[in-house]
């Protein structure tokens, strides 16, 4: 628990400070750059302070010159601070419309692009998220998508939404998967202890939406790149590596 105590103290100490002075001065300059570089910094600070490490790799696949749209598997609250200070280029994050109702973060977080996520089946809610995802990547941000909708309970990699395929196809952006592991254990899903340890995050060769006829084959190919990727302890229960595959199975 001392490294949760810690880790907040960070984040509590230096987050609303540098909201106060930064959300003001990036609407007079009318550019969040230097905020979002200055929340990064914060953001590593704390991870540091939590004993939480970061191990990268395969980042010369992460296109450049371009906006790509991160696809990750989601296993614990941990893993948006862990990854985005460690992606390529500035960031846009898909989440959960409640998010930008926090004060002081809510406005930072709009002010930066992010785009909210309304649970549920409403078209209008899903088109306009799409549309302001586009948005985002059209200005030149990347975008962070955890397709999986929510955490996975168990840590293995459960079934996709189709949102974010219809994204990648509606902007031909390319899609770079990745495999994140270790988070499960530092935070588990439903408790808010924080225990030190180390993450990894692998970035996968990236897929061409064009080349995909259908957002089922597209969602089907990245989802076996990250379970390929994954321990196998976090892949899909139907994957058998070793042996025949079940029926509906995910494959590398």
């Amino acid at each position: 628990m001392f490294a949760t105590f810690k880790l907040l103290f960070v984040l509590t100490a230096f987050g609303p400070l540098a909201g106060i002075l930064g959300i003001p001065y990036s609407w007079l300059i009318k550019d969040i750059g230097p905020l979002y570089r200055v929340a990064m910094r914060i953001i590593r600070l704390a991870l540091k302070a939590g004993g939480i490490k970061v191990k990268t790799s395969g980042l010369e696949n992460v296109p450049t010159g371009q906006s790509v749209i991160y696809m990750v598997n989601h296993v614990s609250n941990l893993d948006p601070p862990v990854l985005i200070p460690n992606l390529p280029g500035r960031c846009s994050v898909l989440l959960k419309k409640e998010l930008m109702r926090i004060p002081i973060l809510g406005t930072a977080m709009r002010m930066a692009q992010f785009v909210p996520v309304e649970r549920g089946h409403r078209r209008d809610a899903a088109a306009a998220s799409v549309a302001a995802a586009a948005s985002a990547l059209n200005s030149g941000l990347n975008i962070l998508v955890f397709p999986e909708g929510t955490r996975a309970r168990d840590g293995r990699l459960s079934t996709f939404k189709k949102g974010p395929f219809f994204l990648a196809q509606q902007t031909h952006a390319p899609v770079v998967p990745i495999a994140i592991s270790g988070t499960e254990r530092m935070m588990r899903k439903g408790s808010a202890a924080i225990y030190p340890g180390t993450a990894h995050i692998q970035f996968l060769a990236p897929l061409n939406p064009d080349a995909y006829p259908t957002r089922e084959a597209l969602m089907d190919a990245v989802r076996s790149a990250i379970a390929a990727a994954l321990p196998p302890e976090m892949r899909p229960e139907a994957v058998r590596p070793d042996g025949p595959t079940a029926r509906g199975a995910v494959t590398s």
